[in-house]
This record gives structure tokens, C-alpha cells and sequence, in this order.
């Protein structure tokens, strides 16, 4: 659970934040200010996880105010104005989102600071890597994924046990998996080296499963067979 802050000087824009987060099961959102001094001794006081941070304020900006954060937290910013973008990426904000925004965006943003959140509280072990499922993470030793299967919006990694479905796409899961232990065998597969127990023409077989060889794929078959 992350318990989160919204920060912004217009009550229905306040509003929109407190409805969209009631819907998202990880977000506690412990407090709504329209004045970012008010914000900042609650801040104090309860230490959230994640801001909700409007840029275009009286007094003060969103970020003049994040700057002068002793130890901030996580950051969203939410705002109609989309030319401080780079200024928040900057300042390693996790999304910037413009006003108007929709619940599914609102959702992937804050899946990105559960992402982070996680990561900085779980760091992985060696050889472990964490793949998100629904609205969380799984910690997997990379050493029990037999493949991954592209599944239309989905990558499926398959271990012996048990499958798991993941949003990625097949770019992400090969940067989330070390090249050195993986191979793309079609534009649907990407296995294990170490797993592969055959290789018959175009097939790759993991035990009883064969798996096929793209055509654009068979100069990497070199890759399994070296090993």
C-alpha cells in the first residue's frame, strides 16, 4: 500500500485525484490540500510514499516545492501545462500527468511508483528479478524460466512449475532478461539457453515442448548450441 498526498489549488481538480485513487487498491490517499504549506507540515507528520503534485500554483510551484523537500517522496505531477515535462524528469519524477486524465492513465502512473516503490524496498537477490503481475510484482530466480511467450498484450513466463502473465512487451522482457542466458528463437519466443535440450531443424525443445525457430531467428541457434 502507498499512502500518497494530492497537492493542487483547484478543489475539483483535488477531487478528481480522491475518486480515480479510490479505485486503485494499492493507493491510500491520506490527504488533499489546495495550500502547499498546509501540505508540507502534513507531509511532515505522515511521511507519504507518493505526491500528487500540480505545477501551476499561487505562492509557490509544484516544483519550487518539490525542490525544497529536505527528503521528498515519490512524485506524480499533475498538471494542464505540458512544458515543464523535462524540468520534472529531471527531478526524477516517476509520471507527469496532463490534466485531463483518464483513470487507465492515472492507473500506469501510479503502477510505475508501486514499480519503484517495490524495487527500492525488495531489492532483488542476485540472479532474481521481479516481473509485474496485476497490480504487483513477483520475485523470480532467473534461473527457473524454461521460456517466454509473447501473448498478444501479455509475455508469459513459464517455470516449472507455474506460469506467470505479465503487461510487458517483448522488448521489455528481453532488457529485464540478461541476453548472456537468453535467446530469441521466433518473434513469439524467447528461451533459456540452458533449458534448451534439443534443437531438430526449426524446433527448440525444453523438455516434452518444442518451440519453433523463426526464419529470421536461425543464425542465434548458434548461441544454444556453443554453450
Amino acid at each position: 500500500m502507498l499512502k500518497a498526498i494530492a497537492i493542487d489549488d483547484e478543489p475539483m481538480a483535488l477531487e478528481v485525484i480522491r475518486n480515480l485513487s479510490e479505485k486503485i487498491s494499492f493507493i491510500d490517499l491520506t490527504g488533499a490540500f489546495t495550500n502547499a504549506f498546509t501540505a508540507m507540515d502534513a507531509m511532515r507528520a505522515q511521511r507519504p510514499d507518493l505526491l500528487f503534485l500540480d505545477i501551476k500554483m499561487p505562492d509557490i510551484s509544484g516544483i519550487e516545492f518539490l525542490t525544497a523537500l529536505p527528503d521528498p517522496p515519490m512524485v506524480i505531477f499533475t498538471t494542464a501545462y505540458s512544458e515543464h515535462a523535462v524540468t520534472s524528469f529531471e527531478l526524477d519524477a516517476i509520471d507527469y500527468l496532463l490534466k485531463p486524465f483518464s483513470q487507465s492513465r492515472f492507473l500506469k502512473a501510479c503502477n510505475k511508483a508501486l514499480q519503484q516503490f517495490e524495487l527500492k524496498h525488495n531489492k532483488p537477490l542476485p540472479g532474481d528479478v521481479f516481473i509485474k503481475s496485476g497490480y504487483g510484482q513477483v520475485r523470480v530466480n532467473i534461473g527457473d524460466i524454461l521460456y517466454v511467450q509473447s501473448m498478444g498484450n501479455y509475455m508469459q513466463f513459464v517455470l516449472p512449475e507455474e506460469k506467470i502473465l505479465s503487461r510487458l512487451t517483448m522488448q521489455e522482457t528481453e532488457a529485464l532478461l540478461p541476453s548472456e542466458y537468453f535467446v530469441r528463437i521466433h518473434r513469439s519466443y524467447l528461451v533459456a539457453c540452458s533449458k534448451v535440450s534439443r534443437v531438430i531443424k526449426d524446433t527448440v525443445w525444453i523438455g516434452d515442448k518444442g518451440l519453433p525457430v523463426g526464419a529470421g531467428y536461425a543464425r542465434e541457434l548458434g548461441r544454444i548450441t556453443r554453450r
